[in-house]
């Protein structure tokens, strides 16, 4: 079967080679450096006119996360204070980091902060932004000569 039959029927011979180039590439990317990856992780989905962006922020509530939007930028800010145990408690591992955070994000266009809806629930904070009136691409009508 030739390359061009086999995509048709979906079938993609250098998938398996690209899931392997990622799989190196995500190896790879943390040799060298000694850094955290970046809290909280977050999504954004781009919309017409608008941006949503979701962050996943475990064990915190509304309260523990500072939000703000300046121009094309969102700042998420807060801190994460760690389990109290017991005395006699000895972790034998702990991966879950503790302190403050700052994460920001430049956006694809500014936004009209006074159109910012944050919500809260489970853990999970999605926030959606609106491009300002005035920023929002305008169709020109064509006039015949």
């Amino acid at each position: 079967m030739m390359l061009s039959e086999l995509s048709r029927f979906g079938l993609d011979p250098f998938l398996k080679m690209r899931h392997m180039q990622d799989d190196m590439n995500r190896l790879l990317s943390g040799l060298g450096t000694a850094t955290a990856q970046a809290f909280p992780p977050i999504n954004l989905w781009l919309g017409e006119n608008s941006v949503v962006v979701t962050a996943e922020l475990p064990g915190l509530s509304c309260d523990d996360v500072d939000v703000t939007v300046r121009e094309d930028t969102l700042t998420l800010q807060g801190k994460r204070e760690p389990k109290v145990e017991g005395e006699n408690a000895a972790w034998h591992r702990r991966e879950r980091a503790y302190g403050s955070f700052s994460r920001s994000v430049q956006l694809p266009f500014r936004v009209d902060p006074d159109q910012v809806q944050a919500r809260f629930a489970d853990g999970r904070l999605e926030i959606e932004l609106q491009r300002p009136e005035a920023d929002r691409p305008k169709k020109i009508q064509i006039k015949a000569a």
